[in-house]
């Protein structure tokens, strides 16, 4: 508790975000005025002022995923809508960012007030908790319940919207005192332990299979659990696969690794899940993009779901053994009943069948991640990133083509590396690359975005060189957004136009030029040779870098392997 003076709401805010540990706000003014003038005079939170509420949701977006802790954002009552859907991302990849917005006063409102607008019910299917502030005397409590609610159980984003267009009742004063729940600084806060009897359960099915399978999600890095899942999978001799927001709770070059699956995957890991007769589900809510819309596992195949919110488990497939905990302590409990077993099941000839199919998929790729090919192929670029990124980088990844290139052929081989992506959202990963680099200035930040993608929110160039936010953008620049060529075709009967081209091909831009102009460093890569030495003079220069790739249009990520060569819409 700090402080029980008579303060204003401006204060109290500003101390309660320090406190948190909050050392950076995303937002577009002009909302809660009196309290950037309270963090300037008391904190040492950056108040960075983007070029849109959209990608001030994003940039907060991904400072929570990148650091574990829960971030900030803010727009005026006028901007709030945007604000808003910028938090869908967050809602989809389970991300504690709390939204702050400004809201009409009581005494105003239904009398056309200028930009009013009832924007608070577009928070409500995009927030675990959306709540108004009316009182200064609710500012403690409300505050430390959006930070309760954002990191507990499955985080995710929660909204305060503090009365006034601007959130002026900050300027009221109260008698009021700071309180800070340190708990709720990091996710996870807490760790609920597993049933012994579901774990022993568990133990039990997992001694008795043949070809078991573990799928790690985003809940596995939430609760940063990738040391204790390497030791399990060890341990029981079990193949690993992962979803994408999980990618990195494994390193590629670990021989229990098969890869990412799914959607956005690659055939070893979707292969290893189909011939599995165990598949053992670890922070993963089990959606269409991890199961290939539901057809991996195949049906009536025994499963195992860990999850530490409970109406996840069984929600797509029937479990045989439902867990409901921390993935980091249910892990841990499996290693230790594991161990108690008087033999180890024989799986040899499991772990080798599937390093088979990994190593069939490594060798098929191989010519072309180091193809010299010009236009380049994004799969070079991808080849070259898994070689040249430093071993404690930060790879942000775009949705699209960006999310399936970088899915299949990217290998992250560090498990100091983290690998964060776009749960859905095109152009969400610049600015989270940006909110990124925020939380964590001393590792390498570097995004993979196509062009498409860039131009969502390429005026925040101007914000990263404003705020002196030195990640580093590469672009898949192909002057055009062909994920979308397939679905054209198809919608032509196979035949399509010349015209049809217009749907997905725009102009021809030079993304490092634009970058130079603004203050950043801008490089354009036309050959592939040239892209380790551009990579290393941006990872160098201590400046926000775009790394403009001349990619070739024609060239279209890999669909998923499936059993039945089932076509994807994509």
């Amino acid at each position: 508790m700090i402080g029980g003076s008579r303060i204003s709401g401006a204060r109290c805010l500003a101390e309660t975000l320090s406190g948190y540990g909050v050392t950076h706000i995303f937002m577009v003014p002009a909302v809660l005025r009196r309290s950037m003038a309270e963090m300037e005079r008391y904190t040492k939170i950056k108040n960075i002022h983007t070029h849109g509420e959209k990608s001030a949701a994003y940039m907060a977006d991904g400072y929570a995923r990148a650091s574990g802790r829960p971030s900030v954002c803010m727009a005026q009552q006028t901007g709030a809508l945007n604000l808003a859907a910028g938090l869908r991302d967050a809602w989809l990849a389970r991300s504690p960012v709390i939204a702050m917005t400004g809201g009409s006063r009581p005494d105003q409102r239904f009398r056309g007030l200028y930009q009013e607008a009832e924007d608070f019910p577009a928070f409500e299917p995009y927030t675990k908790w959306n709540a108004s502030v009316y009182s200064i005397n609710r500012f403690p409590d409300m505050l430390r319940q959006a930070f309760r609610t954002a990191t507990s159980g499955n985080p995710g984003p929660v909204h305060l919207q503090f009365e006034g267009q601007e959130g002026e009742i900050d300027q009221q004063e109260g008698d009021i005192a700071v309180a800070i729940d340190r708990a709720f600084k990091n996710v996870p806060p807490f760790r609920p332990m597993p049933d012994p009897e579901l774990i022993r359960d568990a133990v039990e099915l997992i001694c008795g299979s043949k070809k078991p399978v573990l799928v790690c999600g985003g809940g596995v890095r939430h609760s940063r659990a990738g040391e204790m899942l390497v030791r399990f999978a060890e341990a029981a001799n079990i193949p690993v696969a992962t979803t994408l927001n999980g990618r990195d709770s494994i390193p590629s070059t670990h021989p229990l690794s098969m890869g990412t699956v799914g959607t956005y995957s690659r055939p070893s890991a979707n292969q290893c899940v189909h011939h599995a007769d165990l598949v053992i589900f670890v922070g993963s809510s089990v959606g269409s993009m991890s199961t290939n819309f539901w057809r991996l596992p195949q049906s009536g195949i025994q499963v195992i779901q860990i999850d530490i919110e409970g109406e996840n488990i069984g929600r797509n497939y029937s479990v045989t053994v439902g867990i409901h905990a921390d993935a980091r302590v249910s892990l841990e409990a499996l290693c230790t009943e594991f161990s108690k077993q008087p033999s180890q099941p024989e799986r040899a000839s499991w772990v080798v069948e599937n390093q088979g199919r990994y190593e069939d998929w490594s060798k098929a790729r191989s010519s072309i991640i180091k193809s010299n090919d010009v236009p380049i192929r994004p799969e070079r670029v991808c080849g070259d990133l898994s070689q040249l990124l430093p071993e404690d980088a930060i790879l942000v990844v775009d949705t699209g083509h960006a999310g399936m290139w970088m899915a299949s052929m990217y290998e992250n081989n560090h498990s100091s590396q983290s690998f964060i992506r776009s749960a859905g959202h095109l152009g969400w990963a610049f600015p989270a690359g940006l909110g990124a680099k925020c939380a964590c200035p001393d590792r390498p930040v570097v995004t993979f975005t196509g062009d498409l993608g860039f131009w969502y929110h390429i005026g925040d160039v101007e914000t990263a060189v404003r705020w002196g936010i030195n990640a580093i953008t590469i672009v898949n620049n192909n002057s055009s957004g062909n994920q979308s060529k397939r679905g054209f075709a198809i919608a032509y009967d196979n035949e399509p136009t010349e015209r049809s081209r217009e749907l997905w091909v725009h102009e021809e831009v030079s993304f490092a030029d634009i970058a130079n102009t603004i203050g950043a460093l801008g490089i354009r890569v036309s050959h592939p040779d040239e892209f380790g030495d551009a990579l290393s003079t941006a990872l160098s220069s201590n400046r926000p870098a775009v790394i403009d790739v001349v990619t070739d249009m024609e060239a279209t990520a890999p669909l998923a392997w499936d059993a039945e060569n089932w076509m994807q819409r994509y």
